[in-house]
């Protein structure tokens, strides 16, 4: 009887061990798959706010020697508004689904990997 009971002690401990290592293999793999991910998103965000720096004075300079040509300094700015408007409506009829899809594609292998 003695053994049973130290056999059924023996057992609930591995089990317990078990289900504690298990719950750390756990946490340890949702850290690396978010850190994986911020580590990703953070160096792309940082060069997406300076290529934005970027085109808002190339913009704004296009749109001045625009206005300079047109005679007017705000027909430049309507210029390059109109040009950007015609731009979005093409994306957002032609290319939506497949900026959709990219992006939630690169999501799932991140978080997958």
């Amino acid at each position: 009887m003695e053994d049973n009971a130290k056999l059924l002690e023996a057992l609930l401990e591995k089990a317990a061990d078990y289900s504690k290592t298990s719950f750390e293999l756990i946490k340890l793999k949702a850290l690396d798959k978010s850190s994986d991910l911020v580590s990703t998103v953070i160096p792309r965000t940082v060069a997406i706010v300076l290529f934005s720096s970027f085109m808002l004075f190339l913009n704004l300079g296009l749109s001045f020697w625009l206005g300079d040509i047109l005679g007017r300094i705000y027909y430049g700015f309507f210029v390059v508004a109109a040009f950007y408007a015609v731009l979005g409506i093409i994306i957002n009829f032609f290319f939506h689904k497949k900026f959709k899809e990219i992006v939630s594609n690169y999501f799932i292998r991140k978080m997958l990997k």
